[in-house]
């Protein structure tokens, strides 16, 4: 079965950043028992990625390099933000190089990475972590599957095989 909109997607990919010295850094790999599972098609993946899917069966091998132009955006210096000490004062103060789950005003989910920690700030990066990275993926298609009615109202896959509760 080829890949199509509505159809939950499983596979295996290894991603790697590509610097600018044109070496690879290695970022992630699924696990051989745990593919990654999405349903493709309604905007949950960078449209790059889903492209790069398009008309592969299951056992096609592919890589692919996604710029960041195509995948997060360049990194914004400016897109840092100022949290009071006092947001900290329960769940104590986060190290450098932490990641914090935020919300923004809109009620958005976002992460921000902590960059440096004074007696009245924490200091946050509001990029996403991916950004400014050209990304490198090797992957190879382990299933598709139509969705089913409950996943298309959900809006996500619920397993390989859509038996997976949530």
């Amino acid at each position: 079965m080829t890949i199509d909109k509505n159809h939950v997607v499983a596979l295996h990919y290894t991603l790697n950043a590509i610097e600018e010295n044109g070496e690879k850094t290695f970022i992630e790999k699924t696990e051989t028992d745990n593919p990654f599972t999405f349903l493709y098609g309604v905007g949950m993946m960078l449209p790059k990625f889903e492209e790069e899917l398009q008309g592969m069966v299951v056992g096609d091998k592919k890589s692919f390099t996604i710029t960041p132009e195509e995948g997060y955006g360049e990194k914004i210096g400016e897109a840092t933000t100022q949290l009071p000490i006092a947001m900290f004062e329960q769940s104590g103060m986060p190290p450098i190089g932490a990641m914090l789950p935020l919300q923004d005003a809109q009620g958005n989910h976002v992460s921000g990475i902590v960059l440096e920690v004074s007696e009245e700030f924490v200091t946050v990066d509001l990029n996403h972590p991916m950004a400014g990275k050209t990304l490198h993926f090797d992957i190879e298609l382990s299933s598709t599957r139509s969705a089913t009615e409950e996943e298309l109202e959900h809006g996500h896959a619920h397993g390989v095989d859509g038996t997976e509760a949530h």
